[in-house]
């Protein structure tokens, strides 16, 4: 393919680097002549392993080359990468000048380009940006319609400064955000020789992705550092403790406990929590990751409780109240400290939990439940129908098999607050709310 790269920074030359190896014919961008001339020349204008080598390989073997035009580049190719750098700005927002700039000047090119052509923003920027400014600054400066006359798709890139050129060629994902089919088929055959999950979605969901990944990354490295801390005081090897934590790909390193959904609660984690952050404290320690676990938590609690307020309904049923479907834990559920909060204002409710019905009668939180909140266990009844009867707004408080159907089952008028997705396309349907979606 002929691909134009814009931004000849680190993303830009790995990416045009690393193209034209694969057999690519690349153009690169930069309104910085001295980067254009050491592309030509066959230097890097990067430090980085690999790299230099490889562009020299590439501009001698003639499927490289840069220029700081636009039109000629946009001209000779049929598909453009934007990588030009998104800094922060003092108040801490992205400062998107370049981006606006760069697809300003592909847009004024299109206007007189006939063949479709497809604009791809590899550079990182904030969800409702290709909605709210690329596109936009494409279509102003063509003249023409994102998705019927010219193609736009955003592509996240997942390099590591230091070890890009290895990412570029083992990437854990592609993702590809497209508008339109024709654009995400032609964008993916770029990458057809990357052994790596391909990924085709919504512009959006792309965009988040990334800022996804690297909130996550900077997670684990402060979580590591306070775990770290903690060991270092009191005299454990903290790489020990925590290449135990890593060895365990079923729970800590894997897919659990990763879906947006209702607050943590039960026996174990907000004890555990708070023991922790209260020995660091004693420590005189200041951790402000793991110090704020707890306040994150509540916060969400709050978020749930506000949402089921605002329908403003008086009659609410649960269906569900444990910590989690398929126990009949009441030990630190959130759910119990909603109802409670709804109790105090006055709401009328009923629940309804099959687990926590047997535990009223014979399990073992038979106790908890008749002397710790007995007002509660007053409210609770024996079968669905009965909520869905009384109440106005349901809160569907786990993922209990038997609350799947729950949409049909509505009558006109109620609406449900959905904290766990037990309705997968909760997203799409007005009667139903998620808490996270």
């Amino acid at each position: 393919m002929k691909v134009s790269i814009f931004g000849l920074g680190y993303v830009g030359s790995v990416s045009a680097g690393c193209l034209a190896k694969e057999g690519h014919e690349i153009v690169g961008v930069d309104p910085n002549q001295t980067k254009v001339d050491m592309i030509n020349a066959g230097q890097t204008p990067i430090i980085e392993e690999y790299i230099d080598e490889i562009i020299q390989q590439v501009v001698q073997g003639g499927s490289l080359r840069a220029t700081v035009s636009a039109e000629e580049a946009v001209n000779f190719s049929e598909i453009s990468l934007v990588c030009v750098g998104t800094p922060s700005q003092f108040n801490g927002s992205l400062d998107l000048s370049y981006v606006r700039r760069v697809c300003e000047d592909i847009g004024a090119v299109l206007k007189d380009k006939d063949e479709f052509h497809v604009v791809v923003i590899r550079s990182t920027i904030l969800p409702g940006s290709m909605h709210s400014l690329v596109i936009p600054a494409l279509e102003t400066g063509s003249g023409k319609v994102a998705g019927v006359d010219f193609g736009v798709c955003n592509n996240p890139e997942f390099l590591r400064e230091g070890t890009s050129v290895h990412d570029f060629y083992h990437p854990p994902k592609t993702v590809i955000g497209e508008s339109d089919s024709k654009s995400g088929d032609i964008l993916a055959s770029l990458y057809s020789n990357i052994d790596a999950p391909l990924i085709r979605t919504e512009m959006e969901v792309s965009e988040m992705v990334k800022y996804a990944d690297n909130s996550w990354h900077a997670v684990k490295v402060a979580f590591a550092n306070e775990i770290g801390s903690i060991c270092k005081e009191v005299g454990i090897d903290s790489h020990k403790v925590m290449d135990i934590f890593c060895a365990d790909t079923k729970l800590n390193i894997s897919p659990y406990y990763m879906k947006p959904g209702f607050a943590f609660g039960g026996s174990c984690l907000p004890k555990d929590v708070r023991a922790l952050t209260h020995k660091a404290n004693r420590l005189g320690l200041d951790l402000p990751l793991l110090n704020n676990i707890l306040r994150s938590n509540r916060r969400h609690v709050e978020r749930g409780l506000s949402m089921i307020m605002g329908k403003g309904n008086r009659k609410v049923g649960f269906l569900g109240f444990s910590f989690k479907a398929g126990t009949d834990d009441l030990r630190e559920s959130p759910l119990v400290e909603v109802i409670e909060q709804l109790i105090g204002k006055g709401f009328e409710l009923k629940l309804y939990d099959r687990n926590v019905n047997a535990a009223k009668l014979l399990g073992a939180n038979r106790d908890y439940i008749m002397n710790r909140i007995p007002h509660i266990s007053k409210l609770m009844v024996s079968d669905i129908e009965s909520v869905l009867e009384y109440a106005e707004t349901i809160v569907v408080g786990n993922s209990s098999p038997e609350f799947k159907d729950i949409q049909s089952r509505l009558r006109p008028g109620q609406v449900v607050v959905d904290l766990v997705r037990v309705v997968e396309s909760s997203s799409e349907n007005e009667d139903i709310d998620g808490i996270c979606w």
